[in-house]
């Protein structure tokens, strides 16, 4: 009796046999990619740490200026006034200028010019950014603009480690990775804040959870924090008084807060692209002559007030310990809102990362003190409001709640208020969800994006990554029909840790991620893609 072979088992083994090798083949190139990868984000974290020391120095250099420029000017009551409007207009007049006629790309904070590269759709001269965002943001901030550090560092960090990989000739893969990589760097160097630089890159920068970017990110940021740690000390950024825990019952306060914060961190967002909106209707010398003019309102209101202009980190400080006059925070909120989104549509080179945190202390420490007046229980110590509010305000304006929580968490050392910041930044990013606003850094690219536009901006075919948002026009559809321009193919999908080579009938799902090669001659591809693949909130940058 002759036995029939068991084709089943033998196929059953090849295929396990070939799923194994597979595997073992992947974890090699992971690890041969890690191996080489690893060290050269070291190095980008040690120089993107050495960057982001240096331009604390020149701005501290020039904060101590400007203040004793002001207390000198004292000493004249009458007419003492001129000389910081005039330091003040001089400095972002010279800064305005500098990214107005040598780098448009370094104006502002940076970050959607940088996440524009890291989505291939810029080009990025890092040694021109460098200089002109060192140069234009110590003479901005350092002249009262009431703009931010942390912005134009994580921007110099994304520049050197670009500068760094196209040194060391790494594939344009692993120099988007590296960039990504020194941009949390950037971040963590600019606030002793590792973690915070690692999530800024996973959750706003990169949005890729692979090993090799997260790792990347890893070591970059840890090896900027002691550059940074070894010159500034490890002291928090911010000194906070031990404030116990909260009870319980307080959280509907803070979430109150929360509302409060995303209702008004919706009023900021379009206020700053609004404002942005103006100033484009100014070019040239009238366009400087702005400048110079927001500058000598920041030196006026240094005149009278020194702590409300520049980066505002005193003023922060002085918010968060709870040494401020109840009756003046209204004004103080009013007058920093004002002046810095008048700063930041100068164009001059300084972020908002800052002037949001000094705003959400604001905010918070108002709402405190006004929960205490009416139910003193729940809020014995209004200075926490101020912790949380740092927080919910950024979530409701950038959308990133987990570096929200932990930059403040690490800003401040406050680990016992993790759960106030949690149900204030929920609730702060379900406000401004609701409301389908968009976030500012996804508004401010796309906003670039229309005004320059990114039809055939490359001489040679590209491959282009992108996430498909849950409400995104692509999200269910087939390949078949997203009406692809010829010249644009797709040649990656990836989720849930598996990829495969799309075909026609290929569905896109959601929090999908794919790759595209696209040729020079694909007209508006990336246009196309990147607006399928987008939420559909309606925001003031789409309209």
């Amino acid at each position: 009796m002759e036995i029939a072979p068991n084709t089943t088992s033998s196929s059953s083994s090849a295929d396990t046999s070939a799923e194994a090798r597979s595997e073992v083949q992947e974890y090699l190139e992971v690890s041969h990619e890690k191996h080489q990868l690893f060290p050269r984000a070291a190095l980008v974290g040690f120089c993107a740490g050495g960057v982001a020391v240096i331009f604390r120095a020149l701005l501290a250099g020039a904060d101590a200026l400007r203040n004793q420029l002001i207390q000198w000017a004292y000493a004249m009551p009458i007419f003492g006034w001129i000389f910081p409007v005039l330091f003040s207009a001089a400095g972002a007049l010279i800064a305005g200028a500098l990214v107005f006629r040598y780098a448009p790309e370094a104006g502002g904070s940076g970050i959607p010019h940088l996440k524009a590269v890291l989505h291939r759709l810029r080009g990025l001269n890092w040694a021109r950014v460098l200089i002109v965002k060192m140069v234009s943001g110590v003479l901005a901030i350092g002249s009262g603009l009431a703009l931010g550090r942390e912005g134009p560092t994580v921007q110099m960090g994304g520049a050197v480690a670009d500068g760094i990989a196209r040194r060391l000739k790494v594939s344009p893969q692993d120099r988007l990775t590296l960039t990504a990589a020194g941009a949390g760097a950037g971040l963590a160097a600019a606030f002793n804040a590792p973690l915070s630089g690692l999530v800024f890159v996973l959750e706003e920068m990169r949005r890729d959870f692979r090993p090799a970017v997260f790792g990347a990110a890893f070591v970059a940021a840890a090896l900027a924090d002691v550059v940074a740690r070894l010159v500034s000390g490890q002291l928090p950024v911010f000194t906070v008084p031990n404030y116990a825990m909260p009870a319980l019952a307080s959280l509907p306060a803070f979430a109150l807060l929360g509302f409060v914060a995303g209702l008004l961190g919706v009023v900021f967002n379009r206020s700053l692209l609004g404002m942005l909106d103006s100033m484009t209707r100014f070019t040239g010398r009238s366009k400087l002559v702005i400048c110079a003019a927001v500058g000598a309102t920041a030196g006026l209101v240094a005149w009278f007030h020194p702590m409300a202009v520049g980066s505002g980190h005193e003023l922060a400080e002085t918010v968060l310990t709870d040494k401020i006059p109840y009756a003046t925070i209204p004004f103080l909120f009013i007058l920093r809102f004002g002046l810095t989104v008048a700063s930041y549509g100068t164009g001059a080179a300084g972020g908002i990362f800052s002037p949001l945190l000094v705003l959400g202390a604001l905010l918070g420490l108002g709402m405190g003190h006004l929960v205490h007046s009416i139910l003193p229980a729940l809020a014995a110590e209004p200075g926490v409001f101020a912790v949380v509010g740092m927080a919910a305000y950024f979530t409701a304006i950038v959308r990133a709640p987990l570096t929200g929580i932990l930059l403040i968490t690490e800003m401040t050392g406050s680990y016992e208020q993790m759960l106030p910041l949690l149900a204030g930044s929920f609730c702060a990013y379900a406000v401004a969800e609701y409301l389908r606003d968009f976030p500012i850094y996804e508004a401010l690219l796309h906003r670039d994006l229309l005004r320059g536009g990114i039809a055939n901006i490359h001489a040679e075919p590209i491959v282009a990554e992108f996430e498909i948002d849950a409400d995104a026009p692509f999200a269910g559809k087939l390949v078949q029909e997203l009406g692809l321009p010829a010249g644009c193919v797709l040649v990656r999908c990836y989720t849930d840790g598996r990829e495969w080579v799309p075909t026609a009938a290929t569905r896109l799902e959601p929090h999908m991620r794919i790759s595209a090669l696209i040729s020079p001659e694909a007209e508006n591809a990336l246009e196309t893609l990147r607006l399928g693949c987008a939420s559909q909130r309606i925001g003031p940058a789409t309209q």
